[in-house]
């Protein structure tokens, strides 16, 4: 059994087990998270869609906080002497899914 859920603007594949990297979210390592936005799920190859996902919702903890590699963002203009480099690193949340409810 899995699910499709959308958190942080994005769109996981998500099984019982898995551990997912999203956008941040609010909390401690060990505290829980409930993801309402479950545009999907597979049970057994049968697929529930739409109102059938009403009341849908998946779990997991919160296993870490972080953050992503350094990267670079360079800008160049040719003939002109100007360059510009600033670096970026985006935060995320590691999630350990408990269960899919549907």
């Amino acid at each position: 059994m899995y699910a499709v859920v959308e958190t942080g603007g994005k769109q996981y594949r998500v099984a019982p087990g898995d551990l997912v990297r999203v956008e941040k979210l609010t909390g401690e390592p060990g505290d829980s998270v409930r993801f309402e936005r479950v545009l999907a799920v597979n049970r057994d190859g049968e697929w529930l869609l739409g109102e059938a996902l009403a009341t849908a919702a998946v779990t997991g903890t919160i296993e870490k906080q972080g953050r992503g590699p350094k990267t670079i963002v360079f800008k160049f203009k040719r003939k002109k002497q100007y360059k510009r480099t600033i670096g970026h690193r985006q935060s995320y949340t590691a999630v350990r899914v408990s269960e899919v409810l549907a």
